[in-house]
């Protein structure tokens, strides 16, 4: 989470390239640079059941 609020990514495949690389949209959609992808599984994670909580917010002044 950055300034409370929560972010997120999006993963589009860019067959050809290479991490370091930059990727280019085009247009008024601009580029994008080529980052790796942990190719680890979170399966074991996952499977040990259980939640993950929510972000505290109480702790704010």
């Amino acid at each position: 989470m950055v300034n409370q609020k929560t972010t997120a990514v999006r993963i589009i495949p860019a067959i050809g390239k290479k991490a370091g690389e930059t990727l280019q949209f085009g247009g008024l959609l601009g580029y994008a640079p080529i980052m790796k992808v942990n190719e680890y599984s979170c399966d074991a994670f996952i499977n040990r059941g259980g939640r993950i909580p929510a972000p505290i917010h109480s702790f704010k002044n």
